[in-house]
Order: structure tokens, then sequence, then C-alpha cells
């Protein structure tokens, strides 16, 4: 994979929130390679120990288990951070449908209290933000599209605009007191260690298809999605986190090869089979039956990444095809199963 060129040898003090969570053990990873000393603060709620177990023992890296909404846990945190990528929020579309209360809170409270840290040493905060945020916007979505929500009712869409409002706090935070902010939307990031305990497709279908359980399809199964691996989305951010022309900007972060759900379940289970994996059978299930009434989705989400392009050289490295060997081969030697190809 393509490297920055930027910083490289560098050595900073990176703080990670959510740093236990499926991308923040990816970051760990990446960022002690490259050199830097890295705080991952984490209250394990969704995040788990499992996800960063390849860096605990690691010189350079610390865990502290902590909630954002903490301020002095946090900002004892933070002290002596050059960066802090804040990962933390609850994310998750079953997790947003069940506990919308938790959802808002954890997201704009938590944002705050990391910017209100961050500003104490003036370290730069990389906030993670999601295409969740373009709802309803036609596709692909550039950066200063208009964005389009549904109703308030629709607890769907607390998590949309909740993120709207971390990045409208930090773009703030930016503006009026000199706070170096980065925002950056990532679009449907996957890969290895990925849970599908709050809703995430791939992992689910992974799952189902190597224990040979029903693959549920929400709908129709024609929506479409473009899946970025993690791998790719750490690039990303840490390409970002160098440049100094990124401060107060909002990037797209995700990948333009487009699927169709039901197509991507099909995927799983021919990936599966090939490796001597049973599969299952693919069944469509109601957004009603698995949501609630009046869940909303969208047909089609797709970034548009001109602006990350231009500034860093980034782009997609992992095709569609790469996520999910990466992803069913962990997930076969977890259950057992042993590969017969790939």
């Amino acid at each position: 994979m393509e490297t920055t060129g930027q910083g490289v040898g560098e050595s900073r003090r990176v703080v990670i929130t959510g740093g236990a969570g499926f991308i923040g053990g990816h970051m760990a990873e990446s960022l002690l390679a490259r050199g830097d000393e890295v705080v991952a603060i984490d209250n394990l709620s969704t995040g788990c120990v499992d996800n960063i177990a390849a860096v605990l023992d690691h010189p350079r890296f610390t865990l502290v288990e902590g909630d954002v909404l903490d301020g002095p846990v946090l900002r004892d945190v933070t002290k002596e951070a050059d960066v802090i990528i804040h990962l933390a929020a609850a994310v998750g579309v079953q997790l947003i449908v069940d506990d919308p209360m938790h959802t808002i809170r954890t997201n704009i409270r938590g944002t705050e209290v990391v910017l209100d840290a961050a500003a104490e040493v003036g370290a730069k905060v990389m906030i993670a933000s999601t295409s969740e945020v373009y709802g309803k916007a036609p596709v692909p979505s550039a950066e200063g599209d208009d964005v389009v929500l549904g109703a308030t009712r629709n607890h769907r869409w607390a998590y949309a605009a909740s993120k709207m409002v971390d990045e409208f706090l930090g773009l703030a935070y930016n503006t009026q007191l000199g706070l170096p902010v980065v925002v950056f939307r990532l679009f449907n990031t996957v890969g290895p260690r990925q849970t599908g305990r709050y809703g995430m497709v791939v992992p689910r279908f992974v799952r189902a298809a190597v224990q040979g359980e029903p693959i549920p399809v929400h709908g129709d199964g024609q929506q479409s999605r473009c899946f970025l691996h993690a791998r790719d989305a750490v690039d990303a951010i840490i390409r970002l986190s160098h440049r100094p022309e990124a401060v107060g900007e909002v990037f797209n972060i995700g990948q333009t090869e487009s699927v169709t759900i039901v197509e991507l379940a099909e995927r799983v289970n021919a990936a599966v089979r090939e490796r001597g994996g049973p599969g299952g059978p693919i069944v469509f299930v109601p957004y009603e039956e698995a949501f609630g009434p009046g869940f909303e989705d969208m047909r089609r989400r797709m970034p548009d990444t001109t602006k990350v392009r231009e500034l860093t050289g980034w782009r997609a490295q992992c095709t569609l095809d790469d996520i999910l060997s990466d992803v069913i081969d962990r997930e076969m030697r977890f259950e057992g199963v042993v590969a017969q190809a790939g």
C-alpha cells in the first residue's frame, strides 16, 4: 500500500478515542508501524481488547479504559497529545434505532469534550463523521453538496443529525478558536475484526454463510453500497493528519466500487463455498420486521473522493474481493473451518 511520504520519521503522540474499536485497532497498528506513540481510550462498551491484541504489549502503546464523556480523564489522556483521532461514537443501524438517546448524547457530548480537551493543548483533532450525513441526497455525494434527511420522528436519522452537529462543532472550534480540526466522512468501512452485532452487513453475512445459516437481506436487496477496507480508511486519515491544508475542511473517504446488497450476499456465499464452507440460503427480511415501522433506507450511496485524492494522492487500494477474502479467512479461522482455497 502507498504511504503518504508526509511526516514519516516524525514521531507524534497520537490519542485515539474509541481506540479499541474495529477501526481504532487498525489505526493503532498503522501508527505504531510509522513510529508514533499511541494512546487508545475506550470504555469497551462496543470496542474490545481483541481488536488491539496485536499491539497491547507494544512499548509505544497504552490502553486507557475510560469514557470520552469523562472530561477529567480525557484531559489527562490528551495533555501531551499532538493529534487526537476521534473515532468514539455510537454507530450501527441497530444500535441507533434501539437506543437513540445514547446515540445523540454520546456523539454530540463526546465530541464537545474531546474538542475542549484539545483546545487546552492545541492538539490537532481528526473528527470521524459519516456518509449518513448525506441522507437521501443524490449520488455520488461531494463534500459541498446539500444534505436531505428524513423526519425527526424516524430515529434512524438521529445518527446523521448528531454527526452533522459534530462537524459543525469541530469547524466552529477551528473558526473561533483556531483549533486545527479536520473532518472526514467514512463510507461503509469494513474489514477483519468488525462485529455484525450492531447491524454491519458484511460481518453479518460472512458469519451466517460460514455457519450455514440464513443470510438476511433487508428489503428487496437492490439497494447499493460501496465498501471500503479499514486499511484504506486508516491510510487516508493518516495522510490527512499530516497535511496542514486539510485543517478546517471536510473530506469523503470511501470506495467507489458499487454492489447491491443481494449481490453482496451472493458473493459472500460463493467465496465461503470456495473455501470449503457451507454458505447459507439468502432470505429477504422486510425493513419493518428488522427495524420497526417507518424505517427509511437509501437506495444508493457512493462518495465523490476527488477532494482527498487531489490533496493527498490517496485512493482505495483494496477491492471488494480483497475485503471479503480478509473477512472470510479470519472468520473461518475463528470458527475452525479449514479453508480449501484462497
